[in-house]
Parts: structure tokens; C-alpha cells; sequence
């Protein structure tokens, strides 16, 4: 299970957006690679400071790769990241 590639999905709570939009997308850059997609949404439409994001995140790669992206951003102060593998 652990050298094969597998597809999975990493769901991404921001709860400060404007503080903390830079370090995730500097993690999500750096483990540019293994994405394929992903999908930003503003959970807080009218909201001006201190609003919640939401970022979902379509991954093609080894489950070392996938979990230690989602580790990276776990990491962070203020970011919830869950993953979800959708192959065995």
C-alpha cells in the first residue's frame, strides 16, 4: 500500500484566512507534485477580517506524500486538515 499511487482528498479549514493564506499556499506549493486540483471557498461571504476559508484538495500520490502534506498543514496554528484516501 505504501509505494503505490493513490488518489485521496484533503480538506482544509482556514480559520483566519488573512493571516494564514500565505503559509498554506506556501505548503501547497511546495507539495505541487501530487496535486491536481483544488478548490477554494469562502465560508463567510461577507466577511471582511478574521473570516474562515475553506480549501479542498484533489491528490494524486504515495500515502507518505499525501499524509505529509496533510501533517504540514496540521502543523500550522489555526489550519484543520483531514484527509481522505479514496483508493486501497
Amino acid at each position: 500500500m505504501g509505494d503505490r499511487i493513490h488518489l485521496a482528498t484533503i480538506s482544509i479549514l482556514i480559520k483566519d484566512r488573512q493571516t494564514h493564506s500565505g503559509d498554506v499556499n506556501d505548503i501547497l506549493s511546495k507539495h505541487g507534485k501530487i496535486i491536481m486540483a483544488r478548490l477554494g471557498v469562502n465560508v463567510q461571504r461577507s466577511c471582511v477580517a478574521y473570516c474562515t476559508g475553506m480549501i479542498t484538495v484533489a491528490c494524486e500520490g504515495r500515502i507518505k506524500e499525501i499524509k505529509a502534506l496533510t501533517k504540514e498543514l496540521n502543523d500550522l496554528y489555526g489550519i484543520v486538515a483531514k484527509v481522505n484516501i479514496m483508493t486501497d
